[in-house]
């Protein structure tokens, strides 16, 4: 039951993250990069405008997918799948990649106070590449997701859930808008904030009970252009009253203001999906099976391309930007290729072993 929008949605956002990226590494505001070097503050709407919603909407969307997959797989597979596909290129992601970034940082911030020549080069990669997790993140989160679904579904044998869910109408889906403000208070871990386990998980799950019925996607494509204009008019919004401030703040990401914002969107985001991108192409086909590829590899190239460009050429600000996105056209289709062609690293980096469909 594959459903066309719901993939060109992934893919667009996977999109939107490698452009998040080359803006984010050169923010302004305060947000931790790994680029000691300030950018264009005028840049950084953009980050404003995305950041709320667009992980959000992954694990919504991934939520929906999970229950497509469990149509056609037994628990035991659907977690054997997971394994293959997040969790072992979330883990060897973090050593074989992980240490590009942590090493970039290092030029920045000196991890070691000074005395790095005196602790081992092995250390010092551990430590690199520890450093350096960066997007793999979302591969751990949406994994631990799909472990905690498969409890529900043990406690919930004959999908109980599922099928009440299927009556949600326009008012009550607008009404979750509540708990899914709720849910960015809980599972937060420290210092390392973009482990939003409440939120992430709550998306996931609503993607899986409520949002994977047929009538609950007809509602919102029904409702879709004022859906849009609401979230336009939110972001905009939510874009002015921000700025200047640290967006990943948990003042900001816990605000009512910005949790509606997030929920208006995404609802907008599927609605119009729905309406106006259910169809393929040789290019959306292209992408969707590249996907998770472009979104572990893109960060390591974009991290050793903005550092060597901002230290041994002087160019205008805005130039970095752009050579910055030629390099990530340029050499994600080249390097995925590459890499998926080698057994092991396939394997290891995108999760695609010799028997994958």
């Amino acid at each position: 039951m594959r459903k066309s929008y719901l993939d060109n949605i992934r893919w667009g956002i996977i999109i939107l993250v490698v452009i998040y990226h080359i803006i984010y590494i050169f923010n302004s505001v305060g947000v931790i990069s790994n680029i000691g070097v300030k950018g264009i503050p005028q840049m950084d709407v953009m980050l404003y405008f995305i950041y709320p919603w667009f992980m959000a909407c992954l694990f919504l969307v991934g939520g929906i997918s999970a229950r497509y997959s469990l149509q056609k797989r037994t628990g035991k597979q659907f977690a054997k799948e997971r394994v293959k596909r997040l969790l072992v290129p979330s883990i060897a992601g973090i050593f074989i990649l992980g240490w590009i970034s942590g090493y970039v940082t290092n030029h920045y911030v000196d991890m070691f106070g000074g005395k790095g020549n005196l602790i081992p080069g092995f250390i010092k990669y551990l430590i690199y590449s520890l450093c350096g997790i960066g997007p793999l993140w979302f591969a751990h989160e949406l994994f631990l997701a799909s472990m905690i679904l498969l409890l529900f579904r043990k406690f919930d044998k004959n999908d109980t859930l599922w099928k009440i869910c299927k009556k949600t109408n326009m008012i009550i889906i607008l009404l979750l808008f509540f708990a899914v403000w709720g849910s960015s208070f809980i599972l937060n871990t420290p210092l390392i904030t973009v482990y939003r386990n409440g939120i992430y998980i709550f998306m996931f799950l609503l993607g899986y009970y409520v949002f994977s019925h047929d009538e609950v996607q007809e509602r919102l494509k029904k409702w879709h252009l004022p859906l849009l204009i609401s979230a336009v008019i939110c972001g905009i919004t939510y874009t002015i009253y921000y700025y200047g401030d640290n967006y990943t703040t948990a003042t900001c990401l816990q605000s009512l203001f910005t949790n509606f914002y997030l929920w208006i969107i995404i609802l907008a985001i599927l609605g119009c999906g729905k309406a106006w991108f259910n169809g393929t192409n040789h290019f959306t086909e292209y992408m969707n099976k590249r996907t998770f590829g472009i979104y572990v590899l893109h960060y390591p190239v974009l991290t050793i391309s903005a550092y060597l460009l901002t230290t041994y050429l002087q160019l205008p600000m805005l130039l970095y930007y752009f050579i910055l996105l030629i390099i990530e056209i340029m050499t994600m289709p080249l390097l995925y290729e590459i890499i998926s062609r080698i057994p092991v690293l396939s394997f290891l980096l995108l999760g695609i072993s010799k028997h994958s469909s």
